[in-house]
């Protein structure tokens, strides 16, 4: 099997733990506080992985030109959600009794289907410099994929939509990550300017979108959540890449 093959299959089967991680959230509904908990638990591991994965490595890819695409991609996220709120499907579906906004539902969304695109991406390059380094990239994104899809489910059963939705977006996790390994087969020249572009919109859903709303329910067991995302991303650093 080619390197392109071997990470499709691999691919897959990390878009089927995106699908179990937002089948526990899909199994039962669960009140909004014990939701708020695994909203904390994402946005610190969102934060986290932006600060300490893609941030650098876009650093190290594009030295001259990564931070600022980093600030391209923040500003992306932050102009489309003032300037263009109808792209959120307001309406309706907005209710302002539901703990998350629906926009930053979607945000949510859009900046994981990114992070999952690279996710696909930084597994085909492991394969093709060596086997080995595509098989511990792939264990490293395995790990975080199940957190993911109940990261995404919890944000979109949150903010009042259908558990099925919860699912769906799970499942757009998992096609967004075989987009990545298909076009890094095509344009991988441009991988490192996507990458900071990426790494600026995650940084947006994670501390200007979902850590404010975590913000609203002053406790110490939520902050204490926040930093287990955090040491969850840390843990897996010193596990894979130390």
């Amino acid at each position: 099997m080619t390197a392109i093959q071997i990470s499709l299959v691999l691919g897959v089967a990390a878009g089927l733990a995106n699908l179990f991680g937002a089948a526990i959230v899909s199994a039962r509904a669960w009140s909004r506080p014990f939701l708020a908990y695994f909203i904390a638990l994402g946005s610190g591991f969102m934060l986290a992985t932006t600060l300490t994965e893609m941030i650098p490595e876009s650093l190290r890819l594009e030295p001259v030109t990564g931070s600022v695409l980093v600030l391209v991609g923040y500003f992306i996220v932050h102009l489309f959600e003032h300037s263009w709120p109808a792209h959120f499907h307001f309406g309706e579906e907005t209710h302002p009794e539901h703990f998350l906004d629906s926009r930053v539902a979607y945000t949510a969304l859009g900046g994981l289907v990114v992070h999952t695109f690279f996710d696909g991406v930084a597994i085909v390059s492991g394969f093709l410099i060596s086997t080995w380094l595509g098989t511990v990239i792939f264990g490293a994104t395995i790990l975080h994929n199940i957190p993911e899809g109940f990261t995404i489910s919890s944000v979109m059963v949150t903010a009042g939509k259908k558990r099925s939705r919860g699912m769906a977006a799970a499942g757009a996790l998992g096609v967004s990550r075989i987009a990545g390994v298909l076009a890094m087969g095509l344009a991988h020249r441009w991988v490192s300017y996507g990458l900071a572009i990426s790494a600026g919109v995650t940084l947006y859903v994670a501390a200007s979108d979902l850590i404010p709303e975590v913000n609203k329910m002053s406790s110490l067991r939520i902050t204490l959540t926040v930093g287990a995302g955090v040491a969850m991303v840390v843990i897996l650093k010193l596990l894979f890449f130390s």
